[in-house]
């Protein structure tokens, strides 16, 4: 509210005696606290828990007393000396590392360690030290973005003169000068700027993802401290809120010459915004570094861990209590053995001097065997898992078809840990603007005096598609057209050249009903500023068709019609607003006529029509909805002629209501609806917002994989909606779509009630039976769940506020999985990210978060993966992400190809890797039973160590990194194929218990098929073949055999490495076997290969080779059978698709035609978008207008009248309408006031 200037000096007068008694005592207060806290050591400083920021100019003395955080940003994790500790810490979480450790430390026993110590640190050193190296390497792209930014160089002034500085050096309370087109380096409250009246324009696209212009506005008693000598003498205090992470929101007071003044978030410019059409600013730094709302925004950096890592732990765990019962059964019976039948080897054996009974010799065996048996979870496993995950984000970076042209950005795997995750998300939640929107809006088609134009026809009079190939109208009749702007239908084009009057006064309302600023940077060429995206579009499409907007002062708007310069004199803006949904500008023609000029919701603007206009209404409406259901922005447009004396009765009761205190806004609405009454019809346009290309599509394909995606974005209601109309997530034939929007709790309460119980079919309840009964189905989620509906949730930020309250929570989430669609709209960052642990808390799936901008940060971070969208809206989404692109249709590929791909891959490479092993360690506790219990192995010491390392690592390794059960086309086109990751059906506890069973029988078998082949097998020449090196070599040899044919058997699609590496592993091991069992070796190093010329002699025997050949048969045969019968009989989908790939090998991909579906009744309005109430005021005022430009107008218009429109407009929250109301009666206070208007007559 605007006041007088002895009000102003009557407020000083009294309230300075009081802020300067107030300041003194608080500041004697706040620095005696800081002296005490200078004198103490830093470790016995206490933290101050800042209620308040106090921050005084040019003073840098005073702001450190507070501690405040300096400049310096740090997104990374670790540094030189914290690396170590903290990185071996988070390895360690992991149960199998610690495992590793402990049975490191039984091996350096040599009482019980009947295997060298290498063969577990050097795997163990190997898996700390690939995982160290891999977390090494992302912070250090952290590190290295971190230093990017805090090297940026800034201006400060410092000691009377602008010094450049780093921005890690710039302190709270320094005054920083910004030019244009520079990013902002700290929260700065605006001082002044080159502007007139301190105006500033930032673009906030790192905050919000928004590309359009937001003004800001400095104080007027800092507007005119433009030279440096001024801004030295500056020495003003600002009191304000504590940092936080709102990015809409500031509250503070500037104390300066006993004087304060109300800071709000128009005065701030917040780091991350880029300065823009503003030569240079002043600022002084309030919020530095990561007290900044940017960095407030970005939380932590989370350690995340996938289900998977999750299960390894307890299954892990698993196999650690069941390695105990086994070395407790064989302790058992080595005890029994020692009691029974070893006192009888005692003259051969005799026990060492500390055993000294069965007992103890039995406790040394249970540990002996902990250490043989624990290759059962191979340190390997862990390598392997790393090294597939590195391969798996590899395939992310490499992948072409995720790779975008236009802004050379290719898809990135920001972390590792991750990959098999993607393959089990079942909830997205997704931001609107800069996510699914390009924030760019088209002129598309309109309708004019009853008919239509902007569609395309071919040679049949058939309506034909627009392609790339559909040519576009020529403009070049008009030099001052958009080179950018397509339009295809020549018939409007005509119809301007034949000088058609309702086409004419279209394209004129259009140029003139606005509030765009022009910037003409050469001759002709025009830049257009607009405060909506919507509104540069109309004006873009006005200037294209001949009425090109050139320029503008606060009482006049030039035209240049046609190639004929036409000035025309703005006589009143009647600004747009929630309620209004309509704008309209009062003009006065060259020739001196007045006309009225009006844009608006279509219903709000057929409310107001003349008579005459009502067949026109009827033919556009039809028009209108033609267009909605092809998912355009409508708008309708009208005018009205006014007389002289009329114009100027309604004038005097303007400035009547400028000068009126009370109730200034309910007055204005009442007199701008007497003028917009009897307008007449001219036509409507239809807009369409861009969304990213595919946008649609793969929102309808990841629907069909079972993936709920939610929408979480800060815009209007109306915004939101539309956008959902746009990307089919909500459609016209939905049972229902549940608008909540209650201010109160009980309010919301008993809308979400409500809503549920409608889904539920419980809205008819009466009865107590009946109300107990539905309160049994409201608790029972899989009756819930299992509800097939076509419903849909949008739910405004006021409401979700108190719907996240715990007493409410849960009957918000019940009633959001009843509904196909989730749209919460005006939601703040903290609320996307509540919404987001609200479903990880509760439903206990795969959460996605998606988003652009720095809202979208806190979201990112929370979810169990976040994906940053990459390109010209902002990099501070990317920076927090898991994995980044550019364009939001990646998502379908990332999910259902690589992100199906890695689970399916990681699964089977688990479950084969545990059945090999069990495999490979269970002989020895057959074997154990043979030996006295004694802790003999099977196995030569070589073969145990290598067996995971180098004869069995590369097959899986190449499974894990190449297998597919079906191509990417047809995982794409089958998107149900994806259910058995959210499902988690591949790896579980189940399956687990059936890998293990697989590899416990295949050990049984390996080891007694052999054993009794060679009770009764002898050589050729009739020697025995039953000797203990002979016997090992034959296990190992069939082991080896069998888990490579079993691998082959589950190998889906083969590569040439496949091939390479099973083939090859073969070789290897045969040949590494021959050579460290021939006499070379064992000459130089008889200790260590004693197994001599066993190979050589064992291999060359028929029957070994029989035993083998048997027993690998009997090993591999049941589970064909098995798996070919469940094909046969019980085929999955995955089964199907594959039969079917396999027959049409040559088919290429068939494209999805998901077509929009055609909306018959929503008509929407091109105002749903960012236009703001107050932008026609600030216009009008000629602030936002450089002087020269207005003097130089001026003089080539001859016109300089004064303006007194409006003073000032309150300013007041956007209420959001769902429905549009029926006009209230007016209230006694309107009758009041048009009596008192009357009188003016």
């Amino acid at each position: 509210m605007v006041t007088t200037d002895w009000q102003d000096s009557w407020r000083q007068h009294k309230t300075a005696p009081v802020t300067k008694l107030y300041k003194v005592l608080h500041v004697s207060a706040r620095e005696t606290l800081g002296r005490s806290q200078e004198k103490m050591p830093i470790w016995r400083r206490t933290t101050y828990d800042e209620k308040e920021r106090r921050v005084k100019a040019n003073t840098r003395e005073y702001n450190e007393k507070f501690s405040y955080a300096n400049n310096h940003i740090k997104t990374s994790k670790y540094n030189i000396f914290t690396f170590l500790p903290i990185n071996l810490f988070e390895q360690f979480q992991r149960v199998a590392n610690a495992y590793f450790v402990v049975l490191l430390i039984l091996q350096l026993i040599p009482e019980i360690s009947s295997l060298s110590w290498f063969t577990t640190i050097v795997p163990l050193v190997l898996v700390l030290v690939i995982t160290a190296v891999k977390d090494a390497t992302d912070d250090y792209f952290r590190h290295k973005s971190d230093q990017q930014v805090n090297n940026r160089q800034s201006q400060v002034l410092i000691k009377g003169s602008l010094q450049k500085e780093k921005w890690m050096n710039v302190r709270v309370g320094d005054i920083i000068k910004l030019e244009n087109n520079q990013f902002v380096a700290a929260d700065i409250l605006l001082l002044c700027s080159s502007e007139p009246y301190g105006l500033c324009y930032i673009e906030t696209a790192e905050l919000d993802g928004e590309t359009n212009l937001k003004v800001r506005q400095a104080l007027s008693v800092t507007s005119d401290l433009e030279d440096v000598s001024k801004l030295m003498d500056f020495d003003g205090e600002v009191i304000c809120e504590p940092p936080n992470n709102k990015l809409d929101k500031f509250t503070g007071t500037l104390y300066w010459k006993d004087n304060k003044y109300s800071l709000d978030n128009d005065k701030m410019l917040l780091r991350g915004c880029v300065l823009k059409n503003t030569e240079w600013c002043f600022g002084m730094v309030i919020f530095a570094g990561l007290q900044t709302k940017l960095m407030q925004n970005c939380g932590r950096t989370k350690l995340k861990r996938t289900s998977i890592d999750k299960l390894m732990n307890t299954l892990v765990l698993w196999i650690f209590a069941f390695l105990i019962c086994m070395g407790v059964i064989l302790a058992i019976g080595n005890t029994i053995w020692e009691t029974c039948t070893g006192r009888k080897f005692e003259l051969f054996l005799p026990w060492d001097e500390f055993q000294s009974s069965a007992v103890f010799s039995g406790f040394l065996t249970f540990w002996s065997y902990i250490i043989i048996l624990n290759t059962v979870v191979p340190i390997s496993l862990y390598v392997s898992v790393e090294v597939l995950r590195l391969g798996h984000s590899f395939f992310i970076n490499w992948d072409q078809k995720m790779y975008y042209n236009q802004t050379n950005t290719s898809a990135e795997a920001r972390t590792t840990t991750l990959n098999e995750e993607l393959g089990q998300v079942e909830f997205i939640f997704s931001d609107k603007t800069g996510t699914l929107t390009q924030n760019i809006m088209v002129f598309s088609k309109c309708s004019i005096n009853g008919q239509t134009y902007g569609d395309v026809y071919d040679e049949f009079n058939q309506k034909a598609e627009i392609t790339e190939k559909t040519a576009c109208v020529d403009f070049s009749f008009n030099p001052l057209c958009d080179r950018g702007f397509k339009f295809y239908d020549s018939s409007l084009v005509e119809a301007v050249k034949q000088e058609d009057s309702a086409v004419l006064e279209f394209f004129r309302l259009l140029a003139l009903c606005h509030t765009v600023m022009p910037e003409e940077k050469s001759e002709g060429n025009l830049v257009y500023q607009a405060q909506s995206p919507d509104e540069g579009a109309l004006v873009t499409t006005a200037r294209n068709f001949g009425f090109v907007f050139r320029a503008r002062t606060p009482e006049t708007i030039t035209l240049c019609e046609m190639g004929r310069a036409a000035t025309y004199e703005l006589l009143a803006i009647l600004d747009f607003n929630n309620v209004r949904k309509r704008m309209s500008v009062i003009v006065r023609s060259p020739q001196g006529q007045i006309k009225l000029y009006c844009k608006g919701a279509d219903t709000i603007i057929f409310d107001r029509l003349e008579p005459s206009s009502e067949h026109l209404m009827y033919t556009t409406s039809e028009h209108l909805s033609a267009f909605a259901g092809e998912g355009l922005r409508t708008l309708a447009l009208a005018y009205k002629d006014l007389n002289e004396e009329y114009y100027q009765v309604w004038k005097k009761k303007l400035h009547y209501v400028s000068t009126v205190i009370e109730n200034r806004e309910e007055h204005l609405a009442v007199l701008y609806e007497e003028i917009e009454q009897g307008m007449k019809l001219l036509g409507a346009t239809a807009i369409e917002d861009k969304l990213q290309e595919g946008v649609p599509e793969t929102i309808a394909c990841l629907t069909l994989a079972d993936i709920k995606i939610w929408v979480l974005t800060g815009d209007k209601l109306e915004t939101a909606m539309n956008i959902g109309y746009s990307c089919n997530m909500l459609r016209d034939d939905m049972n229902e779509v549940f608008i909540i929007s209650g201010l109160a709790q009980l309010e919301v309460q008993q809308q979400l009630r409500s809503a549920k119980e409608h889904i539920l079919g419980l809205s008819r309840v009466s009865s107590t039976g009946d109300v107990a009964k539905g309160e049994m189905f409201a608790e029972d989620s899989v009756f819930e769940e299992a509800i097939i509906s076509e419903y849909a949730l949008v739910i405004n930020g006021l409401s979700l506020a108190h719907a996240l309250e715990p007493q409410l929570e849960h009957t918000l989430l019940d009633l959001a999985c009843l509904c196909k669609t989730v749209i919460c709209c005006r939601v703040t960052p903290m609320q996307k990210a509540q919404v987001v642990e609200l479903v990880r808390r509760h439903k206990r799936a795969v959460t996605l978060a998606v988003g652009d901008g720095a809202n979208d940060v806190s979201m990112i971070k929370t979810a169990h993966i976040g994906v940053g969208i990459s390109g010209q809206e902002g990099m501070q989404a990317v920076l927090a992400s898991d994995y980044s692109f550019a364009q939001f249709r990646y998502l379908q590929r990332l999910l259902l190809v690589h992100g199906r791909w890695s689970y399916f891959r990681m699964c089977n490479f688990l479950a084969y890797f545990f059945y090999k092993n069990f495999a490979f360690t269970l002989v020895h506790f057959w074997y154990g039973f043979y030996c006295g219990f004694s802790a003999q192995t099977v196995y030569d010491q070589w073969f145990i160590t290598l067996f995971n390392i180098v004869y069995t690592s590369l097959p899986v390794l190449a499974m894990g990194l190449f297998d597919q059960d079906v191509n990417d086309q047809n995982s794409l086109r089958h998107p149900s194929l994806y259910k058995p990751g959210q499902q988690n059906l591949l790896f579980n506890k189940r399956q687990f218990f059936l890998c293990t069973l697989q590899g416990i029988v295949t050990s049984f078998l390996l080891f007694f098929i052999p054993y009794g082949a060679f009770s009764v097998m002898v050589k050729e020449d009739g020697a025995d073949l039953s000797d203990h090196q002979t016997f090992a070599v034959t296990i190992a040899t069939t082991l080896v055999i069998v888990v490579s044919v079993q691998i082959g058997l589950d190998t889906h699609y083969w590569t040439a490495v496949n091939h390479l590496f099973v083939w090859g592993s073969l070789i290897v091991y045969f040949a590494i076997l021959l050579a460290m069992q021939s006499d070379g070796l064992f000459g130089i190093f008889s200790n260590n290969f004693p197994f001599i010329g066993t190979a050589r002699n064992c291999l060359s025997e028929k029957t070994v080779w029989l035993a083998v050949l048997l027993t690998t048969v009997v090993c591999i045969l049941p589970g064909l059978v098995v798996s070919f019968l469940r094909v046969d009989l019980f085929p999955t989908l995955t089964d199907k698709v594959r039969h079917l790939q396999q027959s049409r090998k040559k088919q290429g991909p068939q494209e999805q035609n998901l077509r929009r579906i055609r909306r018959t009744s929503s008509r929407r309005s091109a105002y749903a978008f960012s236009h703001q109430q107050g932008y026609g005021e600030l216009i009008t005022s000629g602030k936002n207008m450089r002087m020269s430009t207005l003097s130089s107008t001026r003089s080539l218009e001859g016109r300089a009248q004064s303006s007194s429109w409006i003073e000032n407009i309150l300013k007041r929250k956007n209420e959001v309408a769902c429905i549009s109301p029926e006009k209230p009666d007016p209230p006694d206070s309107h009758r009041d006031f048009r009596g008192s208007v009357d009188r003016l007559k």
